[in-house]
């Protein structure tokens, strides 16, 4: 097992939970535990919480500069642990590397650099006429997220983020996720992930009246204007589904073709899914790897034979593993 990460951090330490139980993170390309993480408790959340309240009460007045350099500690840090934070991603989620190594712990890298940017730039008050607005740091933040914020933990640790201003722990949506949005000292909840959680989530949330943000589940349409050349207009689009085998949140997964071109672009769809290699997501190259765990792929499944079932046709695949897997999703 590549990845084991049994204990929070919570406090500015790794501690052990309280009540939570063991747990494998499955590769979706190997069928076989890739990590060990806690699920926590309640218990768990209150400690987490509780030494972020502190941690805010305790760095409120910190400057814009302190800030700054202490967001650069962190971007240096991360830096160092792309390759880490890459192959879990991919590990964990069945990403191809080159992919998981680029874009997707990439833009981790991309989001701090543009925030020290904006910080930088950012006025803490604002004064029209007689009036004056001062912009107040929000308070204690509960952010949902995937397993490789483990790793990005010890990168905060590493940059020697004050004890406490981040915190921790690992666990499902029924048991943590619920206590993180309903927590009456979590002042804010994001969230990203399906709709149907997502709107649990916001449930949670409402009777502490606390702020939600959250990017959820959709159909991302791809619309191609009559007479376009087709081309040019779908291997592009055909790219930003492929691209994390359809799992990225700006993948086109919903198309809208004129009806005098819809022969010509079935067929040609058709020939460019079905050109894609599938591969191991360790290995670096242009090919896809599985999604990212079975349910899903029970449930892609299930949707390609309710398609047919209500009369559509399949261009290319099927339902199923493709020719020559016997293994992964």
């Amino acid at each position: 097992m590549k990845y084991s990460y049994l204990k929070h951090y919570i406090g500015g330490q790794w501690v052990d939970s309280e009540g939570g139980k063991r747990h494998e993170v499955i590769n979706p390309a190997t069928e076989e535990a890739s990590t060990e993480i806690t699920l926590g408790s309640k218990a768990d959340v209150d400690k987490a919480v509780k030494a972020a309240r502190a941690a805010f009460e305790a760095n409120y007045g910190t400057s814009k500069e302190e800030r700054v350099a202490l967001l650069g500690r962190i971007l240096a840090e991360d830096q160092k642990r792309m390759p880490d934070i890459a192959e879990a991603i991919s590990t964990e989620m069945g990403c191809p590397i080159s992919t998981a190594s680029t874009a997707q712990s990439g833009s981790g890298m991309g989001h701090l650099a543009s925030t020290i940017e904006a910080l930088k730039c950012f006025e803490e008050e604002e004064s029209t006429g007689k009036n004056k607005v001062v912009f107040e740091p929000i308070g204690v933040v509960a952010l949902i997220t995937p397993a490789s914020a483990a790793i990005f933990a010890e990168v905060l640790d590493a940059a020697g983020v004050p004890a406490g201003m981040f915190n921790l722990v690992q666990g499902d949506g029924p048991t943590v996720g619920q206590a993180l949005a309903e927590h009456p000292d979590v002042d804010m909840v994001s969230f990203t992930g399906s709709t149907r959680a997502g709107i649990m989530v916001a449930k949670s949330a409402a009777d502490t009246v606390k702020r939600v943000h959250q990017e959820l589940g959709g159909k991302s349409p791809f619309i191609v204007l009559p007479g376009t050349p087709l081309e040019l207009a779908l291997p592009a689009g055909a790219g930003g589904v492929l691209l994390n085998s359809g799992q990225s949140c700006v993948a086109p997964t919903r198309w809208l073709v004129h009806e005098s071109q819809y022969d010509e672009a079935v067929a040609k769809l058709g020939e460019i899914f079905g050109a894609k290699e599938l591969g191991d997501p360790l290995t670096e190259g242009p090919h896809i790897g599985p999604v990212v765990n079975k349910s899903q792929f029970e449930k892609i499944n299930g949707l390609i034979q309710k398609g047919v079932d209500e009369g559509a046709s399949v261009a290319v695949g099927g339902t199923g593993r493709p020719d020559g897997k016997d293994k992964g999703f």
